[in-house]
């Protein structure tokens, strides 16, 4: 598992040249690695695929326009949950001490509950603390997976996996108005008036997935687990 989420983190990161060089290995060390059944590995490889050979500056607009210029889709975890409330800030505290009590610093210029971090915090856990935690924000995966095979781009894919690892299946909740990516403003205004919350009655989804405030809590408040691996 641990390779795997490495892997998948690799995936879901900022394309640079590292990882343009690395893409047509990932296919085979996901194969070593055996956690992913062959078919999650072909899904995998229409991205693989365009990592290797698109020009490094078209990848990197594309993951911009992605997943950076709305909110509907971000791989920043705790804005799902929090939105910019102050909560937010909290959460993004207890996450980093989860991640220095295995001795892990975020060395890059990137928030704790960056999906791709988390990943590579989840890859140094015993696989069984590993998937517990993956677990906890099943749903937000899930959902960040529908709305990406609703935009038809690859990285659907190992989003999609990781909802499936997670245990969320097909289950979801909306966790963003629909947006238009080229009207920021409008995005922004959409999410202060319809900020996801999970702790109250009027949380989007919460009638159908009664479960996202336990495992919002456990997300936040879990005691780290120190891990056997030694840095």
């Amino acid at each position: 598992m641990r390779l795997t989420l490495r892997v998948l983190s690799a995936l879901l990161r900022y394309p640079d040249a590292a990882v343009q060089d690395m893409a047509p290995e990932l296919g085979e060390l996901l194969a070593a690695d055996g956690l992913l059944s062959p078919e999650q590995r072909a899904a995998l490889q229409p991205l693989l695929d365009d990592l290797a050979a698109a020009d490094l500056l078209d990848a990197q607009e594309r993951y911009v326009a992605l997943f950076d210029r709305g909110r509907a889709v971000s791989l920043h975890l705790f804005e799902h949950v929090h939105g910019e409330s102050r909560d937010r800030g909290q959460a993004m505290v207890n996450l980093r001490d989860r991640y220095e009590a295995q001795g892990l610093e975020i060395a890059a210029n990137e928030l704790p509950d960056y999906l791709p971090l988390f990943l590579e915090y989840l890859s140094v856990l015993p696989p069984a603390q590993a998937a517990e935690e993956l677990a906890q924000p099943g749903v937000i995966l899930s959902a960040l997976a529908k709305r990406l095979q609703e935009k038809a781009t690859p990285y659907a894919a190992p989003m999609r996996i990781l909802a499936d690892l997670a245990g969320a299946g097909g289950e979801a909740f909306e966790i963003a108005p629909a947006d238009d990516p080229d009207d920021l403003a409008a995005l922004d205004a959409a999410w202060e008036e319809e900020q996801v919350r999970f702790d109250g009655p009027a949380a989007p989804g919460a009638a159908d997935c009664p479960q996202v405030a336990g495992m919002v809590d456990r997300m936040l408040a879990q005691e780290p687990v120190r891990s056997q691996i030694h840095g």
